[in-house]
């Protein structure tokens, strides 16, 4: 039988590793902790909000569905950002590298603003085209969140591009110093203005606005003291279109596959959502619990997409191979670690969370099979993708797992549960199908090596 080839090791030079293991170390350690940092810092945010009351935390989490979408847009112009510049600097090329960022901020910037101002001007019809007829509270409640929140956005993109570019270079601690930093601020700002200053859902969302601010101001303060691979100090330049149709190329797949995928479990929660509230809470339990044992490897994957930006910018493309290879079997530890971790906190926090017996059961229940299923099958069906797309292979990417998910994970979950009367369990059969068909049709990609065909830069932008 023959042996699978994932990588020529005759071909690398393991003495001299673009990477070591401490260089890998340095990238992922702060990537993993950032990860769940923010998670955690998510929800302790939500349960701060949701002690101003149900209109409250409703008004809050509707909205958050879209500022979830927004986000992941602009972490989708961030991917474009960290492959662009990690190919140049794997080029050692610094002043391309430079001078792309410029155009990344330029691009962020332009469309950040332009959809602030949609989102401000059209929030009164756009809420209530998203969301139908609600409770006069939530809807007031709502309009006053998203109004503020909104004019975050610009801040948000700036954010995201400016770690993007210290990751590029290899450093991710220093921002994930800086979300330490600013998600504590936003939980002090919650604690003054929410409780301190009574100002309900208004001072949540200000306590966002003024972190989101923070953390841009900081890196791009940082940016320009030229301690880093790129270095900022001109923000608003003349659009070369070549750089900025890179980053589209590379952004826009990238932004679709996200936007799908966002798309996708909102028509999953309302097939869960006419099994009652049971069956609601022990889902929304669940869901938490299976992102957090998911977190560490996302880290891997994230740091992934400049480990393969700058070896295939220096033109080695087996170490490429190799980097994909290495980082997904680390990731399988990470998982294999986490779903266990998480296995074992799954009772004590449905305990902590209140769930009546028979949400805690079916919670639980859910976690079991989640925790058999992720090892085996999620890390193929995540990883290797995060390197492809790096290489530039972001069309193939985005149409696999579009086609997975819709035909896997959201037509057989919904057809189980409308038809077959399955329960919540189902929303997790339809996700395992999808893990597997995926890491399957990527496995195949991988060993095709057709990825390393793409290109990343026009030949007019090098």
């Amino acid at each position: 039988m023959r042996k699978l080839q994932f990588y020529d090791r005759s071909k690398i030079n393991f003495g001299d590793l673009l990477f070591d293991r401490q260089a890998l170390r340095r990238l992922l350690i702060p990537l993993m902790a950032e990860q769940l940092l923010n998670t955690l810092m998510g929800m302790m945010d939500t349960v701060m909000v949701a002690r101003c009351g149900s209109a409250a935390i409703s008004a809050v989490s509707l909205v958050d569905a879209i500022n979830v979408l927004v986000i992941q847009v602009f972490e989708a112009l961030a991917a474009g950002g960290t492959i662009i510049c990690s190919f140049y600097i794997g080029r050692q090329d610094r002043e391309r590298a430079n001078r792309s960022a410029e155009q990344i901020v330029l691009t962020n910037i332009v469309l950040s603003v332009a959809l602030t101002a949609v989102c401000v001007v059209l929030r009164v019809p756009l809420l209530h085209l998203v969301f139908g007829t609600v409770e006069p509270d939530v809807m007031r409640n709502s309009l006053i969140y998203f109004l503020i929140t909104a004019l975050s956005y610009p801040f948000i993109a700036l954010s995201n591009c400016g770690a993007a570019f210290y990751r590029a270079g290899g450093e991710s601690r220093f921002p994930m110093l800086i979300a330490a930093l600013c998600n504590g601020a936003n939980i002090g700002g919650n604690a003054i203005l929410i409780f301190g200053l009574n100002l309900g859902v208004a001072g949540a969302a200000y306590a966002t606005l003024g972190s989101r601010i923070l953390n841009a101001v900081i890196l791009f303060v940082m940016l320009r003291k030229g301690r880093q691979q790129i270095v900022l100090r001109r923000y608003l330049v003349k659009p070369k279109w070549d750089t900025i149709r890179d980053v589209l190329s590379i952004s826009v797949p990238a932004g679709i596959e996200n936007g799908m995928f966002q798309f996708g479990k909102l028509v999953i929660q309302s097939s869960v959502s006419l099994l009652g509230t049971t069956a609601i809470a022990a889902q929304a339990l669940t869901i938490l619990l299976e992102s957090l044992n998911g977190i560490a490897a996302i880290g891997i994957g994230i740091g992934l997409m400049t480990v393969v930006g700058q070896t295939i910018g220096a033109g080695r493309r087996e170490e490429a191979k190799y980097y994909i290879v290495r980082l997904t079997k680390l990731a399988y530890l990470a998982v294999f670690l986490s779903v266990l971790a998480v296995l074992i906190l799954t009772k004590p926090v449905i305990f902590l969370a209140g769930l009546e017996p028979a949400a805690g059961k079916m919670c639980f229940q859910m976690m079991i099979f989640i925790s058999i299923v992720k090892p085996i099958v999620w890390v193929p069906a995540f990883i290797p993708a995060y390197g492809l797309r790096a290489a530039g292979d972001v069309r193939f990417s985005m149409i696999t797992s579009s086609i997975t998910m819709w035909t896997a994970r959201v037509i057989l979950a919904v057809v189980l549960i409308r038809v077959f009367h399955v329960g919540p369990i189902a929303v997790w059969i339809g996700m395992a199908v999808d893990w597997t068909l995926r890491g399957i049709i990527f496995l195949h990609r991988y060993l095709s090596m057709k990825w390393l065909d793409r290109k990343i830069v026009s030949s007019s932008a090098i």
